[in-house]
């Protein structure tokens, strides 16, 4: 029995799979091969399954290392893009057909370098979300939909690696091989819930999103910054966050390999806090001025690679320590001015900023809420946390359902979503107001 009738609940028992069905694939590595691939492909039918994997934790760049695709009457295609890194005849090849993946907007991008870019789009997480599956992970969903398990620890491998071992090609066939299987059941359940048409508009706006935008002040991210306490420790946090990301561009390196985060936090803390006063080896402004052999105390700074490259560590600890007062970064960042998603302030700032553009947010973000619950799907995709946000910020005067519908549809809501939701968030504005004819 499979967990096909059940689509909240796990299956009484899955199957694992093993091996592919038609055997494991060669890797495709040359021209004349990618060529006699690409030609069986287009004569397929039907969707086809495509998987990128990545180096995601070992290298800076997020490019594919490998890509995979299926299709019925093709088989499984398995593909080295590093040696055939033009896939846009595949590309083109199947421009009539549906491309499934699992979370699109990750591996779009990086299929987008290599030429390969959908027409039309059926995101199997998506459709997870948006039937209020609780996990929607690729192996999970294949479990509670299909009954099959699906064996998942090579997904954080180093696919960047040569030769790639043959239990990680085994495992990266495996990714697509019920892939369409999943699509179809998941494509029946969206159409007995009245939902095919929203995830429709949600495949197709996945497709037609623009680049993410860089982030400000990307710095900030620093995992537990928020033990540094003062200006001048958060420039030294930006400084060495900088000059660790230029080293780890240039060797194509995760950063985190090259500098741990907690590394330069504790420079930071240490170099701010002299306990007993001004120290020995402490500068102006109650800054400690940094030695090679005081580097050497920080875990994280031993590793080779940033052994290597400790003179780089010092200067940018005297540029932290050489700026004036007025340079400093500000504690909270965005705080100081409307540094936030979509020029707003973050929301733990709304109620000091604008308390009642604080209340307006809670009473749209309750009434998405209880419509998220009555529809079975997370609140986030039932309306973009972002237009809420800005609506709640800067509302139409008066707040009624026609100008809040065309607020939202002006910040990125879907037709469907504005549909479901604009009156309900309206209703609630209009309340908080005291403006509701009720």
């Amino acid at each position: 029995m499979t967990g096909a009738g059940l689509p909240h609940g796990e299956p009484e028992s899955a199957v694992p799979l093993l091996s592919p069905r038609d055997g494991l694939p060669p890797v495709i590595e040359t021209g004349e091969a990618l060529g006699s691939a690409t030609r069986a492909l287009a004569a397929g039918s039907g969707p086809v399954a495509v998987d990128a994997e990545r180096a995601s934790g070992y290298r800076y760049w997020g490019r594919a290392y490998l890509v995979q695709l299926r299709r019925a009457g093709a088989g499984t295609v398995l593909i080295d893009p590093i040696a055939c890194p033009d896939l846009s005849g595949v590309s083109a090849a199947l421009a009539g057909a549906e491309t499934v993946l699992h979370a699109a907007s990750q591996d779009l991008p990086c299929l987008a370098e290599l030429g390969y870019r959908p027409r039309a789009l059926f995101d199997t997480e998506l459709a997870g979300r948006l039937l209020g599956f609780p996990r929607v992970g690729l192996g999970t969903l294949v479990e509670t939909v299909l009954g099959l398990r699906l064996e998942k620890r090579h997904s954080a491998a180093d696919w960047s690696r040569r030769p790639l071992p043959e239990d990680w090609l085994r495992y990266a066939a495996l990714d697509v091989e019920v892939l369409i299987e999943l699509r179809d059941a998941l494509a029946r359940m969206l159409t007995a819930q009245g939902k095919a048409g929203w995830a429709c508009q949600e495949f197709a706006a996945v497709l037609a999103a623009p680049p993410a935008a860089p982030r400000p002040d990307p710095w900030r991210r620093t995992s537990g910054i928020h033990r540094v306490r003062s200006r001048r420790g958060l420039a030294t946090v930006r400084e060495l966050w900088e000059q660790r990301d230029a080293i780890a561009r240039q060797l194509d390196l995760a950063p985190g390999r090259v500098l741990p985060d907690a590394a330069i936090v504790e420079a930071a803390r240490m170099l701010t806090t002299v306990p007993g006063g001004r120290g020995r080896h402490e500068g102006p402004g109650g800054f400690a001025r940094l030695r090679p052999a005081d580097l050497a105390r920080i875990p994280g700074f031993n590793s080779r690679i940033a052994r290597q490259h400790g003179p780089e560590w010092l200067r940018a600890v005297e540029r932290a320590r050489a700026l004036p007062d007025r340079a400093l970064p500000q504690a909270g960042g965005a705080s100081a001015g409307n540094g936030g998603p979509g020029g707003l302030p973050p929301g733990h700032r709304w109620a000091e900023r604008d308390p009642d553009a604080a209340a307006r947010l809670g009473a749209a973000r309750k009434a998405v809420a209880a419509l998220a619950e009555a529809h079975g799907m997370p609140a986030e995709n039932l309306m973009p946390p972002g237009a809420v946000r800005r609506l709640a910020w800067d509302p139409p005067d008066p707040p009624h359902a026609g100008a809040v519908a065309r607020a939202l549809a002006g910040y990125g809501a879907r037709p469907w979503q504005v549909e479901l939701a604009a009156g309900a968030i309206a209703t609630a504005l209009l309340d908080l107001a005291g403006k509701s004819p009720r």
